[in-house]
């Protein structure tokens, strides 16, 4: 019976250690929407991606009028006429795929200029939420946003809207409030 006792003393010396830490969740889409500086950098993304998907879209329309043309005069073209239209098109093409992969790749011109724009960004963010759960005492920190699932959360461990105020940063009011 002592040895069931200590064991049982033990245990909940080792175990209550973990029931006295805390936890708390944010979320990061929501926090960085809620942020101007990274709201115009979004908005410069995006014009930038469509100013870069119409100048390869103006190349792929540019490759199809010298293909149609090409089909055209095909049969009165003599053989190094035709050899030679076919790569200029192949080139073209090539060239086209090229530009597209330079700037939508894995490494390409967007993922550069995000890093730019949108990770100092994000540092920042985290960096506040690092200092505010060193302050607070919390062990864990949750982000909700993206492939995080959590299937109840406690609004009272919601700490967006302290980690938003030690940025400077107040939330926008939502479409629903207006109405």
């Amino acid at each position: 019976m002592k040895k069931f006792f200590l064991t049982l003393v033990l245990a909940a010396l080792v175990c209550l250690p973990a029931f006295s830490q805390k936890y708390a969740y944010i979320d990061s889409e929501y926090i960085l929407e809620n942020m101007p500086d990274y709201v115009e950098a979004q908005a410069e993304l995006d014009r930038i991606a469509v100013e870069w998907q119409n100048e390869i879209e103006k190349q792929f329309a540019k490759i199809d009028s010298m293909y149609k043309k090409y089909q055209t005069e095909a049969i009165t073209l003599p053989e190094n006429m035709k050899q030679k239209r076919e790569e200029a098109i192949i080139n073209a093409e090539q060239a086209a795929k090229d530009l597209q992969k330079k700037r939508f790749g894995k490494d390409g011109d967007l993922t550069k200029k995000r890093e730019e724009l949108v990770t100092p960004i994000q540092d920042r963010v985290f960096t506040a939420i690092d200092e505010f759960a060193k302050e607070k005492g919390y062990a864990f920190v949750f982000d909700v946003a993206g492939s995080m699932t959590i299937i109840y959360a406690d609004p009272k461990w919601d700490i967006n809207d302290q980690i938003m105020q030690k940025l400077g940063v107040t939330a926008k009011e939502s479409e629903e409030d207006d109405e």
